[in-house]
C-alpha cells in the first residue's frame, strides 16, 4: 500500500508489480515517480531555470505539471504498475479481501541444480 511517495529503487523493492508482488494499491494522494518532482526538474530544467526571470514561479509550475504527468498513482495504475488507486477509508477491506486470496495461492519453484555461489 504505497501511502505517501514512492520513488525509483525504493519504489521497486518495495512490493512492486516489477519484483512478482501479487496485490499493490495506492491512495489518491500518493506519488509514485522514477525520482521527486522536484529533483526531476532541476535536472531536466536546469537550463531553462537559470535563463528565467522568475525561475522560482517557473520551478513551481514544472514541479505541479511534473506531478500531474509523472508522479500522479492514476498513471501508475494505467500504466499497471499498481492494482487499484483506493481511498484510505477503503485500505481495510482493500487488504483483508487481498490478503483472503493469497491465503490459498501455492507456488511451486523448480529444484535447483547449484547452490547459491558464496557471497
Amino acid at each position: 500500500m504505497i501511502t505517501r511517495k514512492a520513488y525509483g529503487g525504493a519504489y521497486v523493492v518495495m512490493n512492486s508489480k516489477h519484483i512478482g508482488a501479487d496485490f499493490n494499491a495506492a491512495w489518491p494522494s500518493a506519488e509514485i515517480a522514477v525520482m521527486g518532482p522536484k529533483a526531476a526538474v532541476n535536472l531536466l530544467f536546469r537550463r531553462e531555470l537559470a535563463e528565467h526571470p522568475d525561475p522560482d514561479t517557473r520551478r513551481s509550475e514544472l514541479v505541479e505539471q511534473y506531478e500531474d504527468l509523472f508522479a500522479s498513482p492514476y498513471q501508475a495504475a494505467s500504466r499497471g504498475y499498481i492494482d487499484a488507486v483506493i481511498s484510505p477509508q477503503e485500505t481495510r477491506k482493500w487488504l483483508i479481501r487481498s490478503l483472503a486470496i493469497a491465503r490459498s495461492k501455492r507456488v511451486t519453484t523448480p529444484a535447483r541444480k547449484h547452490g547459491n555461489i558464496p557471497l
